[in-house]
């Protein structure tokens, strides 16, 4: 495995772990999407395998229910041929009371070098690197950040514009919930990229805009000159009852639909998924050409093999909070 042909404007990540993307600098999002492109080249070849991570055990450790982050992130250590273990907290002692810090502290005394954890705790990664040596990987952390979400996201709009500097994006729905909305606006903010919410009242952070981001209430607003629409999930499972009328009404508010498409001709779809068809978007959007959302899914796996690439190499590295 070589690293990218094109000139980095760094050599190596200046942080040891991936707790977000807020201490992130542009330059270290752009490595890491370098990197994501070459190693997706790797994943067209015949055989998609490297031996990169060879010797190098990392465990996945998942206290939320997840689908395509879990199943990326296995795919990502396997094509770098890791030793990889799965941990759920239905056939583990976490269900017997064990704190995290107490089965942290119990994997890495079976010698670990990564752990890639989905916690419902708002800091849970900043707290498990407290506790263990290993270098760690969020993989969401309630509704704080999900910085892989966002880096594989960047990776998708990078392959449809030059540049990220006065690209318009707006981010709509459930804003206040959502840990992809925030490592999303720290992101594309980096990039030089003009961040724009909607999304209900009741649904929208209060002093928000003090990220550098503007906020409207009204779709339309938010998708006129817009270049990129990133609509999120309505996260009921993390929401108190009230906060909208209905799943009808929001969707007539503040859903994406076909007439949208036709109004605004170049404009790109995407969504982190699970989708709810027809709530965030209209089934016909979800299937439109203009939609991208397999190209992000795509991407999730040359992003997440990059991220275990560039920190598996540095473990000496200072931390930088």
């Amino acid at each position: 495995m070589t690293l990218p042909t094109e000139t980095p404007t760094l050599e190596r990540l200046r942080h040891r772990h991936l707790l977000g993307l807020a201490t992130y600098s542009a330059q270290e999002i752009q490595l890491i999407l370098q990197t994501a492109r070459q190693f997706r080249e790797v994943l067209e070849r015949p055989i998609r395998r490297v031996p990169t991570l060879r010797g190098v055990t990392v465990v996945n450790l998942f206290f939320e229910p997840s689908t395509r982050t879990r199943i990326s992130f296995e795919l990502a250590e396997k094509r770098l041929s890791a030793d990889v273990v799965n941990f759920s907290t239905s056939g583990s002692s976490v269900v017997k009371g064990e704190t995290l810090k107490d089965t942290a502290r119990n994997l890495e005394a079976m010698k670990i070098d990564m752990v890639v954890i989905r916690h419902r705790s708002p800091g849970a990664a900043h707290f498990l690197t407290r506790c263990i040596d290993a270098v760690v990987i969020n993989a969401g952390d309630g509704a704080h950040e999900h910085p892989t979400q966002a880096l594989l996201d960047l990776l998708t709009i990078s392959d449809h514009f030059p540049s990220f500097e006065g690209l318009n994006v707006s981010i709509i729905g459930d804003i206040a919930h959502s840990r992809v909305a925030r490592s999303n606006i720290y992101g594309l903010k980096a990039l030089g990229a003009n961040v724009t919410l909607c999304g209900p009242r009741t649904l929208m952070p209060v002093g928000i805009e003090t990220l550098g981001v503007r906020v409207t209430y009204r779709l339309e607003e938010a998708l006129e000159g817009c270049h990129v629409a990133m609509a999120l999930r309505l996260q009921l499972e993390r929401q108190t009852s009230g906060l909208f009328p209905s799943l009808r009404e929001y969707h007539a508010r503040y859903g994406i639909k076909l007439e949208h498409l036709e109004r605004y001709p170049d404009l790109l779809i995407m969504h982190p998924g699970p989708v709810n068809r027809g709530v965030e978007l209209a089934s016909e959007v979800v299937d439109h050409e203009r939609a991208i959302i397999l190209d992000q899914v795509t991407n999730g796996v040359a992003v997440r093999m990059a991220v275990l690439y560039l920190l598996a190499g540095m473990p000496e590295a200072a931390e930088a909070a």
